[in-house]
């Protein structure tokens, strides 16, 4: 059994400091029009995001089938680019990124061709991001990805994830 890491909470506010550093860029993210939801709700220190898609800076999904249309290796950064567009709207709700005590969870849905066994490769493109800008103190979390038969509009991926804030 692994022990919850308690120093996490005490971790300074370094997640804008990290973007700038690396010249990460986060995308602007608009509703979804027919879509009947929120991205962002708060309960408590939770912040609960909408499952989001890969959209491209220029506009636009990632679309295909992981395994047939797109590989490993691009849908890793399919899941990269839907981790830029969570920390884009978790930013736009709590107003910064540096109050973020923990990446709490992650559920990456990768559309794939049934004989794909590689999920949980694709989804590291969103883990790697979120330890890179938290640290692997905030930034490790616990994690399913699982293989879908179909996803929205046809993207690749769909991402959604659990923020503990302070």
């Amino acid at each position: 059994m692994l022990a919850a890491r308690g120093a996490a909470a005490q971790a300074p506010p370094v997640a804008e400091q990290r973007l700038r550093e690396r010249n990460i860029a986060l995308p602007r993210i608009t509703p979804v029009p027919g879509i009947n939801n929120v991205f962002a709700v708060r309960s408590g220190n939770l912040v609960f995001l909408s499952g989001l898609g890969p959209r491209r800076f220029e506009g636009g999904f990632e679309t295909g089938k992981v395994g047939r249309d797109v590989t490993v290796e691009q849908a890793y950064q399919h899941a990269r680019l839907t981790g830029l567009g969570l920390l884009a709207v978790l930013r736009d709700f709590l107003g910064g990124l540096d109050s973020v005590t923990r990446v709490v969870k992650v559920f990456g849905m990768v559309n794939a061709v049934p004989e794909f066994t590689e999920h949980p490769r694709v989804i590291n493109g969103c883990s790697d991001l979120f330890v890179e800008v938290f640290g692997d103190e905030r930034g490790r979390h616990a994690r399913t990805g699982v293989g879908m038969a179909s996803l929205p509009f046809g993207i690749t991926v769909e991402i959604e994830a659990i923020f503990e804030v302070a």
